[in-house]
């Protein structure tokens, strides 16, 4: 019985991200799933919030409409404490349903791949994912998966603008 609470918190997930891609009639959107578990760590290797703030505005300003997904001990990292999706999106100036912070004992990989899948979005990260890829065999699927990062002090993405 264990392993209900953290299955329909993951479904749960699942279906806000839906909900966000289908808030009404408008041009089709580009979206972009980051990992910010994963991106937090990307300047110095220290969790910074700095850092996943630099990522949304350039994705955002590639033309992508992101939404990003952290590990429940993610807050920990950037603040000292837990932080649920509210938090995050106050953090992060972000409507809450594009930030969601997946259950203790959930395992987020899994989330950000399937969400990935149903709204056919790429995902930002230096995760490869290996562990998933017979699962999510699209992840093997060029530009699936982008990398970002920074070099001499400067963020770079693998990700063209859209419509570029």
């Amino acid at each position: 019985m264990d392993f209900i609470l953290p299955l329909v918190g993951g479904l749960a997930l699942v279906l806000a991200f839906l909900i966000w891609r289908r808030r009404g009639p408008r041009k089709p959107a580009h979206h972009v799933i980051l990992d910010g578990s994963n991106i937090m760590y990307w300047r110095d290797n220290t969790p910074q919030v700095a850092t996943v703030q630099d990522v949304l505005r350039k994705v955002t300003e590639l033309g992508y409409h992101p939404g990003i997904m952290f590990d429940a001990s993610a807050g920990y990292g950037l603040a000292g404490r837990y932080l649920d999706d509210r938090d995050f999106a106050q953090l992060f100036r972000l409507p809450e349903n594009r930030v969601i912070v997946v259950h203790k004992g959930t395992v987020a990989d899994e989330v950000i791949l399937q969400a990935a899948r149903d709204l056919g979005a790429r995902i930002l990260t230096n995760d490869r994912y290996r562990d998933w890829q017979d699962r999510f065999p699209e992840i093997a699927t060029p530009g699936h998966l982008a990398r970002g990062g920074y070099r001499r002090g400067r963020l770079w993405l693998d990700l063209d603008p859209v419509g570029g």
